[in-house]
């Protein structure tokens, strides 16, 4: 009896690849990399500029402007990443070509943690998709956590998977800790909802629930000892936080997650017409995809792995779609990311039927399909990115009117899109109200006798009482938020510049 048992194969023992050249995915996946390196490179990174979220990150790692205030919500993460650049260059286009490459390279290595439970083509597949994405591709190369949370997530998923197929050792228990500490270091809110799945899953592996633990455990260390040091402790800068997400709890976001597709980076509030509703068509047939997805892995043996994909994505996918009120494309980029393994299992599985089944007419309508998907991903993209310049060129413009009326470093700004204002013209911002207050209007206004200030005002907006009789100057005229005034505090030592 035992040697019957012995001479059968494990039911979990993860599957064998063939060898041979279709085999390799490694040249596969290459290809997917470099081009989704250059879509980057030819659609959204000419004439790019940070936006609003990146100017806090990026001066947090020594960038061409003082330290923004860093809010509750947000973690370090993003900063480490950038650091080795900022503290080189205040190049833009150099940061945008070292984290489009960084992202292609990571997407690689992710999806290659899956190479011995799927097949090449499925595997190509799920990356292709993922890399296809336009939000995907917009945030390639933006110092944002999104996509870095995706890639992780994808990643630590995939070690998982091999641990509960039966794989030995200490890479997959140290490759999931590793992955999801990444994540936690990002955004340590994805890391939980990442963890939690992952730890049900493997809730009978003790290397992998303890490397799980460990990695969600290391990467919130700096931010549960930055919330003891400036926000009370880790249970006041989550209420902290709340607050500026605008209470969490239950929230019905899902309609909120289509209107932004059509190209909004943010939509909060988005009680907005819905203008482009074609642009979610792909989201609306997303979960038949993944339904199918699952189906043909449970036929092909990968039950599974399809099990630890649906588990882990829904978990991620829940607090954007019903937890907060208001909804960004980039939150879904974790879900997506894991979701691909299933739609590219039955992207794959169609294609391969319909050529098995001689149907030319079939194969063609499924290329079709995939083609139109594209081609509406890049008209967003291309949409998005242009929008992304203009304001960040308007950003540029209030800049550049605030050092001619003399407001150059050291200097200080406050009020209407101050912190990326600020950023832009190398100064610190100082807010006195909203989720950014980091100083008091006597605090300001005593700052004001020391270094150059500006209170701006968007509009038909009116100045804080402080700053109401200081000089008024027009900055520039924008797009989206009007004209831009600013009321300047310009000590005598600071003097305008001459035309």
């Amino acid at each position: 009896m035992y040697a019957n048992t012995a001479s059968r194969p494990a039911p979990s023992a993860l599957p064998v690849r063939p060898d041979g050249p279709a085999h390799r995915p490694l040249p596969w996946l290459a290809a997917v990399a470099v081009v989704f390196v250059v879509v980057q490179l030819a659609v959204v990174v000419p004439g790019s500029t940070p936006s609003w979220d990146e100017t806090v990150y990026l001066s947090q790692a020594g960038g061409s402007a003082p330290p923004a205030f860093f809010s509750a919500p947000r973690a370090r993460g993003t900063s480490y990443l950038v650091a080795p650049v900022t503290a080189l260059t205040a190049s833009v286009t150099f940061l945008r070509l070292y984290l489009a490459v960084l992202s292609a390279t990571a997407l690689v290595g992710a999806l290659w943690v899956w190479r011995r439970l799927l097949p090449t083509p499925v595997l190509v597949c799920a990356g292709a998709f993922f890399a296809g994405l336009w939000p995907t591709l917009f945030y390639g190369s933006m110092a944002m956590p999104n996509l870095w949370c995706a890639l992780g997530a994808l990643a630590a998923a995939g070690w998982v998977a091999r641990a509960v197929l039966g794989e030995t050792g200490l890479a997959a228990p140290l490759g999931a800790g590793a992955a999801v500490a990444a994540v936690t270091l990002m955004r340590p809110a994805d890391g939980m909802w990442l963890a939690l799945p992952l730890l049900l899953v493997a809730v009978r592996r003790p290397k992998i629930l303890a490397a799980l633990a460990a990695g969600l455990l290391a990467g919130c260390a700096p931010w549960i000892a930055e919330a003891f040091a400036y926000h009370g402790g880790p249970v006041a800068r989550l209420h902290r936080a709340s607050e500026i997400q605008g209470g969490l709890g239950w929230n019905i976001a899902v309609d909120d997650q289509a209107k932004a597709l059509e190209g909004r980076t943010l939509c909060r509030p988005c009680d907005i017409p819905w203008k482009r509703p074609g642009t979610t068509v792909w989201w609306a047939v997303l979960p038949f995809l993944t339904a199918g997805g699952v189906l043909v892995a449970r036929r092909a043996g990968r039950g599974t792995v399809a099990r630890v994909t649906i588990v882990t994505a829904g978990f991620l996918a829940v607090p954007y779609l019903f937890l907060i009120g208001y909804a960004a494309p980039r939150f879904l980029l974790p879900a997506y990311a894991v979701l691909a393994v299933p739609v590219a299992e039955c992207v794959v599985y169609l294609f391969t039927r319909a050529r098995r089944a001689g149907r030319p007419v079939g194969l063609a309508a499924l290329a079709l399909l995939v083609v139109g998907h594209l081609a509406v991903q890049l008209q967003v993209l291309s949409r998005v990115s242009a929008s992304s310049h203009a304001t960040g060129a308007e950003y540029a413009a209030v800049a550049g009117a605030l050092h001619r009326a003399g407001v150059r470093p050291p200097c200080v700004v406050s009020g209407d899109q101050a912190v990326p204002i600020a950023y832009y013209a190398g100064c610190s911002s100082r807010q006195t109200t909203g989720h950014d207050a980091s100083a008091t209007p006597a605090e300001v206004r005593a700052g004001a006798r020391r270094v150059a200030t500006a209170v701006l005002v968007a509009g038909e907006g009116q100045p804080p009482p402080y700053a109401r009789a200081w000089p008024r100057v027009v900055l520039a005229d924008t797009r989206g938020a009007g004209t831009y005034t600013g009321y300047l505090a310009v000590p005598a030592t600071a003097e305008p510049s001459r035309p």
